[in-house]
């Protein structure tokens, strides 16, 4: 369970759900309100394209820990 590629795995599964819970606010476009002001959507975007790139990113490494 000390392993590098334990560790990596996890971060890229915890990731992963991250940018999954970013695309469902994309898709289902519910109203998040911030300090009484409606949050644009686009923030939910950068974010998912961002989050997708650490998961496979630190999937791939921990292919490499091995």
């Amino acid at each position: 369970m000390n392993s590098p590629k334990f560790g990596l795995r996890l971060a890229s599964v915890i990731f992963g759900l991250m940018s999954l819970g970013q695309l469902w606010r994309l898709v289902a476009q519910p109203q998040v309100l911030v300090a009484g002001a409606p949050m644009p959507a686009w923030p939910s975007a950068v974010a998912f394209v961002l989050l997708l790139a650490l998961c496979i990113w630190l999937w791939r490494l921990s292919g490499k820990a091995g």
